[in-house]
């Protein structure tokens, strides 16, 4: 059994900057397993004077990021006291930044949610995402950034949705054996077409648990092993004849392929 131990992680926001950076953090520390306990929207000494209570309680390492210097002081102090590690996440990166811009920081929370026209790109990707889902709204296909392409279950949904928290115009078509895909893919000038593919073991795999987790029942040529490798073989070779980059995400997380369609995005110059 992997080692546990309590990671503290208090914000003065929503916690989104932080939990990320701990994930990344634990990643690395295989032989250990944290237990997270997770204190946003921290502004004032009650609400701190909780988050250190529980600190006392279940002594761990303590992330966080709180721009009040205040109330970072008084952590710090608390922290010193009980003897715990406390890590200011930001504290380098902001100190860069100011450095290099000649400037003092605003000591001002949640500032990256501040409803800006970059948020208000993320809702309309978002809305995008949902509409153009599945092969929905072909008719102007033609204004996505990106269209995935591939067979059913082969995370096309999931990397929209990441995408388009990104800030990506992104939509999907399913490649359905027998079935011609919708003439507006092939039209498209404008979107990035990416195929996504995976190995057939993997995928009757997915399909299998997901025919199980949800009590549906299919054709069996949708969990058939020859069936399926077809599939997988017809629509690489539409990948090649379009030229289209395909992307193997047999083994591959979301993030790990909405970062590769990012870089694909970047190399074209869609994205900055």
């Amino acid at each position: 059994m992997p080692r546990e131990y309590h990671l503290h992680l208090i914000s003065d926001a929503t916690g989104e900057t932080l939990n990320v950076v701990a994930k990344a953090v634990c990643a690395q520390f295989e032989g250990a397993s944290a237990r997270e306990h997770i204190y946003s929207l921290v502004r004032n000494e009650r609400q701190l004077r909780r988050a250190v209570d529980h600190v006392a309680a279940d002594p761990g390492i303590v992330f966080f990021t709180l721009v009040n210097p205040e109330l970072r002081k008084a952590l710090e102090a608390e922290c010193k006291t009980l003897g715990v590690p406390c890590v200011s996440i930001l504290d380098r990166a902001v100190q860069s930044m100011g450095k290099f811009l000649g400037e003092e920081e605003s000591h001002r929370p949640g500032g990256q949610h501040d409803m800006d026209s970059r948020y208000l790109e993320r809702v309309e990707a978002l809305n995008f995402a949902i509409q153009h889902d599945d092969g929905q709204s072909t008719q102007n296909l033609g204004e996505a950034d990106v269209i995935l392409v591939g067979v059913s279950r082969s995370s096309k949904t999931p990397t929209c949705i990441y995408l388009a928290i990104r800030g990506v115009r992104a939509a999907n078509v399913p490649i359905v054996p027998g079935v011609e895909p919708p003439e507006q893919l092939f039209a498209a000038k404008k979107p990035l077409i990416v195929g996504l593919y995976l190995s057939p073991e993997r995928l009757l795999q997915i399909r299998r648990n997901r025919l199980t987790t949800m009590g549906e029942t299919k054709g069996a040529d949708y969990v058939d092993e020859e069936t399926v490798r077809a599939e997988i073989a017809a629509t690489r070779k539409m990948f090649e004849r379009h030229d289209w980059p395909s992307i193997d995400v047999s083994r591959r997380s979301i993030e790990e392929t909405a970062a590769a369609i990012l870089n694909l995005l970047t190399e074209r110059g869609a994205v900055s």
